[in-house]
């Protein structure tokens, strides 16, 4: 080099510096050429974003004939713009997948999701015997119920009722001094003890859950009869009402009420309706306000007797004083009643009502005793025979016809006393029978009793004996044999056991709860409601075919036109109709 004079040699350290420089501008000229040119993969994420929110934004929809809403512009944030924004006349070349999505929607088909529908499938499964049957039950507090049966000697004014609340709620045994009961399954039951009665039967269901999704209705085990029962004389309305409020703040707070807001949940009381529709808060108005408190109205509740102009309520029978352990003994019950000799043409055994003028009681009592073919027990005060099981039983036994005009409200106990002494019941108010039990007895009443209008009485243009002399006898049998096939709905099994293939009044309430409740459920899923539905004519709706649901003029009209004639309004009669039916109390537990 120093001989030479030349140019230095460039060094090793310099060529790799420019093989260096040169591979990242390879790098970079890669990555905005080409790598830029492809359609953007943040982009792509983007779409599917707003194609998943555009999902989302449609109406849920469980009506087929609905359509689809768009989704909002407005409603919808703008996405993110893409990290690299590319010319216009690419993105109008190749639009992305998210833009393609907005123009043409895809063809979502969105069905509505319910939390019951887990209880409607059970149904399907053929073989689970409980599908579609099972009962979830609250564990309430005891204060709604066994505590009240600890101080049964305090849920009447008028008697201990300690001595009716043995025997899972039977009462004592009866024995058999005339001769008229079968050897086992008689006992001193009280005329209101359906809700302990009820309460135990349903402890022996064969188809209680835990799991209140599969459940095909809601148990709650409020005894509201024996609540109300200990208030009705000489206390506050705040006394009255403070169980109610107290079990529906409990029930609204439950995970289970909000399945339905209370509409699949069910009670049992057995006293009638009008103990529980005190319509305003005047410390002189009857009864306590559970049936008209707005979350009581979504749940159903079964009553020895209910409201015609009401559809909160449901009757059930008044129970009896036989409750069979086995089916047997009801099948050796049904052939002796068929094979009982009955000299009496008719029967009645009640108490005259001289303060009510409306009353027929008088007019069928001078009735009775002007017949050679009637026989009469008379129940007023002193009269104890009327308040004997085997002496009330053995007259209805020997009669063909039982007389059951309206106690001191509509029903009385003494008509499924006389059917299950095999007695076809005449009735003269559709309220008695006709518009009440509908879930137990058949709605063509024809078939197993005879009606007489009550105002057929009173203007003396019908006389009893002759009306029922002129029913041939072929029809006297074949109703006396329907009345006899339908004992078994109208008692209560011992609740200690359970009938094996026969269904009694707790089976029959039971399946038509869920069956209300099921329909209901499906209803709602179909988008069904009935708007037209007018509560007052509740009556009408009770006597509807399965799958009808118009109603019209019906021959009954005028017995249900006026409801403050008869039970309407807590204010007026209804109130007088459940004190008298107390007073009525006091003189048969006494």
């Amino acid at each position: 080099m120093e001989k030479g004079g030349g140019k230095p040699a460039p060094s090793r350290l310099c060529f790799l510096a420019t093989l260096c420089a040169m591979f990242w501008v390879l790098i970079f000229y890669f990555h905005f050429a080409v790598v830029s040119n492809e359609p953007d993969a943040s982009a792509g994420q983007v779409a599917e974003v707003r194609i998943a929110r555009t999902r989302l934004q449609f109406p849920v929809t469980d009506r087929p004939d609905m359509p689809l809403a768009p989704p909002d512009p407005a409603s919808e944030p703008p996405p993110p713009p893409p990290p690299v924004v590319r010319p216009k006349e690419e993105v109008e070349e190749k639009p992305a997948a998210g833009a393609r999505q907005e123009e043409a929607p895809p063809k979502v088909v969105a069905a509505a999701s319910y939390p019951f529908e887990r209880a409607l499938r059970t149904a399907e499964n053929k073989s689970d015997p409980c599908g579609g049957r099972y009962i979830y039950v609250h564990e309430l507090p005891p204060r709604f119920n066994e505590d009240m049966l600890r101080d049964c000697e305090k849920l009447s004014v008028w008697t201990n009722m300690c001595r009716f609340m043995i025997n899972d709620g039977l009462g004592p045994p009866l024995s058999d001094e005339e001769g008229v009961f079968s050897s086992t399954g008689w006992y001193g039951t009280n005329q209101f003890a359906v809700d302990v009665i009820f309460g135990n039967r349903m402890k022996q269901y064969e188809c209680l859950t835990k799991d209140s999704s599969m459940a095909a209705a809601v148990f709650v085990p409020f005894y509201a009869g024996f609540d109300i029962a200990r208030y009705l004389w000489g206390y506050n309305i705040s006394m009255r009402d403070a169980a109610s409020l107290d079990l529906v703040d409990w029930l609204m707070k439950k995970p289970e009420w909000n399945l339905m807001g209370g509409r699949d949940h069910f009670l049992v009381a057995g006293r009638i309706t009008w103990d529980f529709r005190r319509l305003t808060d005047g410390e002189s108005d009857w009864g306590s306000k559970l049936l008209f408190l707005p979350a009581a109205k979504n749940m159903s509740m079964l009553v020895v007797e209910s409201s015609p102009w009401n559809s909160n309520d449901f009757g059930i029978p008044y129970p009896t004083y036989f409750h069979p352990a086995k089916d047997a003994d009801v099948f050796l019950w049904q052939d002796r009643m068929r094979n009982l000799e009955r000299p009496w043409l008719f029967s009645f055994a009640g108490a005259p009502r001289p303060g009510d003028p409306m009353s027929i009681r008088g007019q069928l009592i001078d009735q009775c005793r002007s017949s050679s073919v009637c026989k009469l027990l008379e129940c007023d005060l002193g009269e104890s025979k009327c308040h004997s099981p085997s002496t009330i039983m053995k007259m209805f036994q020997s009669s063909l016809f039982c007389l059951q005009p309206q106690g001191d409200s509509y029903t009385r106990r003494s008509a499924f006393d006389s059917m299950l002494a095999g007695c076809i019941p005449v009735f003269f108010h559709p309220g008695s029978a006709y518009v009440q039990y509908t879930w137990h007895l058949p709605k063509n009443y024809t078939r197993y009793s005879v009606f007489i209008p009550e105002n057929d009485i009173r203007t003396r243009n019908a006389s009893i004996e002759e009306r029922l002399k002129s029913i041939h006898p072929d029809v006297v049998k074949n109703m006396r044999e329907e009345v006899i096939n339908l004992i078994p709905r109208v008692i209560y099994a011992d609740p200690r056991s359970k009938l094996e293939t026969l269904k009694d009044a707790f089976d029959v309430s039971i399946e038509a709860i869920i069956n209300k409740v099921t329909n209901l459920r499906r209803d709602i899923i179909a988008g069904r409601e009935d708007k037209d539905f007018i509560e007052e004519n509740s009556w009408k709706y009770s006597l509807l075919e399965d799958g009808q649901r118009t109603i019209g003029p019906h021959e009954w009209d005028p017995f249900f036109s006026k409801p403050k004639d008869k039970g309407g309004d807590s204010s007026s009669s209804s109130a007088e109709a459940a004190k008298k039916s107390w007073k009525s109390e006091q003189r048969v537990q006494n």
